[in-house]
């Protein structure tokens, strides 16, 4: 499988560049979730990052990604998203 080295914004990985496997498009995860365990044994925390472009082009284009900290860290809503659907 390939991956990409891609860039974290924010949150505990702020800074780093981490290998992240491609999808079959080419493309990475639109989130990508990072457990924190804690030493008392309760449940981890999960820390969020979304996808948004790095770089945009003369076309809007994106050139590449980076990964952004979403301190709220809610999951996207499943399904697909109709246009005749009513907003939640």
């Amino acid at each position: 499988m390939r991956s990409e080295n891609t860039l974290f914004v924010g949150g505990p990985l702020d800074g780093r560049v981490l290998p992240v496997l491609l999808g079959m498009t080419g493309q990475p995860p639109k989130t990508y979730e990072v457990p924190e365990p804690h030493d008392d044994g309760s449940p981890p925390t999960v820390h969020v990052y979304r996808r948004t472009p790095a770089r945009v082009n003369r076309l809007g284009l994106p050139s590449g990604w980076k990964y952004e900290y979403d301190p709220e860290g809610k999951a996207p809503d499943a399904g697909p998203k109709w246009p005749w659907r009513k907003p939640r």
